[in-house]
């Protein structure tokens, strides 16, 4: 009876500078608090999990001078905060994307340090069987960026829809249609050289991101991030231009995904004539991702004010 009857008090730190005060409890899982001021003396009583398990801990601390009405509406917020505060779902946010962007980042690092590795030992011979050496890898890392584009949609993060859109539809149409749906495309040297440039350009981005989660700003990183994809991103379409080029002739010997058009007009419409659409947009898209990232090497790296005379 002695021992349910006993008041158990949580760990507190308190300390107290000039007209700042600071506490500290330490409990967690913390439910039903009550939390109340009276004149100079804190009540506090909830249920959590603490130094005795999870009980009902309760503690009065008696500050030096009375506290001002203002600091118990402060108190009044805290009963909100402990159920779920801001602070912890921002944590759960920044490991939710640090975990995404850190799996994304081994995804294309696997491909990157594969196809280099297998180009110093076989030379250009390994150009010819990229597909079948990493096409897996390039499939899971490629669906799982939808992921991006869904967080920049639904506001998880800050970047603008369009562009992640554009680049995640643009590179699974070469992974998925023009190399995915013909043999004839998967031997070719030029999913080597697609594969490589994207899987250069993810190796900074991703790493970038996974720093920014933990509030780290590494300068090379930083730098690479905003400074590699000027050379990158134009050869990165230059060679996804090149292999729509390259599929016409097998499209339109194949007749694969042609069609005719219903009686009267019983014309065939080849898949070759939106692959001829795809190479504008393909360019236009570029323009976009482009100006975006310019805006944002500009809005990082900006040109320093003149100084006035």
């Amino acid at each position: 009876m002695a021992m349910e009857n006993q008041v158990l008090t949580p760990h507190v730190y308190w300390a107290q500078r000039h007209r700042e005060l600071y506490l500290r409890v330490e409990l967690s899982d913390v439910q039903n608090p009550a939390i109340s001021i009276t004149e100079n003396v804190l009540h506090f009583k909830a249920q959590g999990h603490g130094a005795k398990g999870d009980n009902i801990y309760e503690f009065h601390l008696e500050f030096l001078d009375p506290v001002k009405p203002e600091e118990e509406e402060r108190l009044n917020k805290l009963r909100m905060e402990s159920e779920g505060s801001p602070e912890t779902l921002a944590s759960m946010k920044k490991g939710y994307l640090f975990m995404y962007n850190l799996v994304q980042f081994l995804g294309f690092s696997w491909i990157f340090v594969n196809l280099t590795v297998r180009f110093f030992i076989l030379g250009k011979e390994s150009f010819y069987d990229t597909f079948h050496t990493v096409a897996d890898m390039m499939y899971f890392c490629q669906m799982l960026a939808a992921v991006e584009t869904i967080n920049a949609a639904i506001g998880v993060t800050k970047s603008p829809v369009m562009p992640s859109l554009l680049q995640l539809l643009g590179r699974n149409f070469i992974l998925f249609i023009i190399f995915g749906t013909v043999e004839e495309m998967q031997n070719r040297a030029v999913v080597f050289f697609v594969f490589y440039l994207w899987s250069t350009i993810e190796i900074f981005r991703y790493p970038f991101y996974m720093l920014t989660c933990i509030d780290m700003d590494w300068k090379v990183l930083t730098w690479l991030r905003y400074s590699v994809w000027i050379p990158l991103y134009p050869l990165g379409c230059l060679a996804e231009a090149i292999s729509v080029i390259q599929s016409i002739p097998v499209f339109n010997e194949t007749g694969r995904f042609s069609f005719t058009l219903p009686y009267p007009m019983k014309v065939k419409v080849r898949f070759s004539f939106f692959l001829q659409i795809y190479l504008i947009v393909l360019f236009l898209g570029l323009y976009i991702n482009f100006r975006h990232l310019y805006k944002q090497r500009r809005r990082r790296y900006g040109q320093k004010k003149k100084k006035i005379h």
